[in-house]
């Protein structure tokens, strides 16, 4: 008999992942509180960007594999993929968790399998999710059971890491990690590691604070190499010719559902460990900051000053805003009263207005570019310039060819150096 997967949450990963089981011929149900993204996907459509995405979505829909509600259904299996935010406090809302676990209460049944894939605080899959799962009366490793397989793709390559990432899978018991592991068999092709429950929620962890760390470093040497008149951007690449060094891209700020959040969550119940990754932290928040007093250098006071933000997606080539550090620059540099009209290529939806191109640029005095999208490589300076009041770049992702819009006319800053 073939396996009903019911997936929670049908977001960036809950969907793609969705869609993965039901062509794999599982019978899938995937559920979401939202009504709107609910009716989106029954029609066939999608409310997120990704590649490949809307084919895999019709195909499992005309399959008829793939049924979107807004209730939880009994199944055999149930993945809780949902969001793990940062609380003000600085510690992980587990809440969308907990929500999603009592609604599986209901329809559990014995035999059934329940994977946690959101990326949690170490301890939270044998401890919280269990707590509320044996509200059912039965016991989780031994009536049920229960896993954590955290997801680790990367918005704008999902369907091709979803199969080709090596996958940890983490049990409350052997049994429970072996059956977690049979299910994903089904599509992954990378090596699958079993492992128990609460180091599989910190190796997530730990990759992710790996990078922000890095990052922090990178930021770090940006700013000492302002200092000296240095190209960061050049001193990274020819650093990174070392086989043994890996020095990450500096930039604006970090941003994404993963990295500015779950180095917190591995230091959340730590007091005297963890000052490094806290550092690491602060010093990449810090970053919007510093770009601000960077425009303020470059362009001067804002008086009647028009700065043009390119992308205000976290990275480059998605349209995904989570925790996007041009969030806190364009607000930042409202506050200090510069106009700002933004651009991107692939956000519709911001906290902010998103204008045409020609909107943006139109009597400007500024380009702040913040996510490098590859379509701004393409852009004619020559017909940019023609549109602004001033000719001045900020490429804070060292994106753009700085030949190219110096022979337009341009003063070309690559983070905090004039070329």
């Amino acid at each position: 008999m073939t396996k009903k997967v019911c997936v929670l949450g049908l977001g960036y990963v809950g969907l793609p992942t969705a869609c993965m089981f039901a062509v794999q011929g599982y019978h899938v149900v995937g559920v979401d509180v939202k009504r709107e993204v609910v009716e989106t996907i029954s029609k066939g459509s999608i409310h997120i960007e990704e590649a490949g995405l809307k084919t895999m979505l019709q195909a499992a829909i005309n399959s008829r594999n793939l049924v979107a509600r807004n209730e939880v259904e009994p199944a055999d299996v149930f993945i809780i993929a949902v969001p793990t935010p940062l609380a003000p406090d600085k510690r992980a809302d587990v809440s969308f968790v907990e929500s999603a676990a009592r609604s599986i209460v209901p329809v559990l049944a014995r035999g059934n399998l329940v994977v946690l894939e959101s990326t949690v605080p170490p301890g939270t899959t044998n401890g919280l999710l269990c707590r509320i799962l044996s509200e059912t009366g039965l016991n989780p490793g031994v009536d049920f059971h229960v896993a954590h397989s955290p997801e680790r793709v990367l918005p704008g390559n999902v369907f091709s890491e979803l199969v080709s990432n090596d996958r940890v899978i983490g049990g409350i018991t052997p049994e429970s990690a072996q059956l977690a592991r049979d299910l994903y068999m089904s599509f992954v092709e990378g090596e699958i590691l079993l492992t128990d429950s609460t180091t599989a929620e910190m190796v997530k962890l730990t990759e992710n604070t790996f990078r922000d760390v890095n990052i922090a470093l990178a930021n770090e040497l940006a700013l000492i190499a302002a200092e000296y008149g240095v190209d960061i951007f050049s001193v990274v690449a020819l650093a990174n010719r070392h086989s043994r060094v890996n020095v990450h891209q500096p930039g604006p700020g970090v941003g994404g559902h993963c990295i500015p959040v779950d180095p917190w969550f591995i230091v959340e119940n730590s007091n005297e460990a963890g000052k490094l990754i806290r550092r690491a932290r602060e010093l990449n928040d810090s970053m919007p900051e510093r770009i601000v007093q960077l425009v303020e250098h470059v362009v001067g006071p804002a008086q009647d000053a028009k700065i043009s933000v390119w992308g205000v997606a976290y990275k480059g080539n998605v349209d995904d805003t989570r925790e996007t550090p041009a969030a806190p620059i364009v607000h930042l540099l409202r506050k200090r009263n510069y106009k700002i009209s933004i651009f991107d290529f692939h956000v519709r939806n911001f906290e902010c207005e998103i204008d045409s191109l020609e909107s943006a640029v139109n009597a400007s005095d500024a380009i702040l570019l913040l996510a490098d999208h590859k379509e701004f490589k393409y852009l004619d300076p020559h017909v940019i310039g023609q549109k602004m009041r001033r000719r001045i770049v900020i490429d804070t992702r060292n994106c753009l060819d700085p030949a190219k819009w110096k022979g337009a006319g341009f003063d070309f800053h690559l983070l905090w150096k004039k070329l």
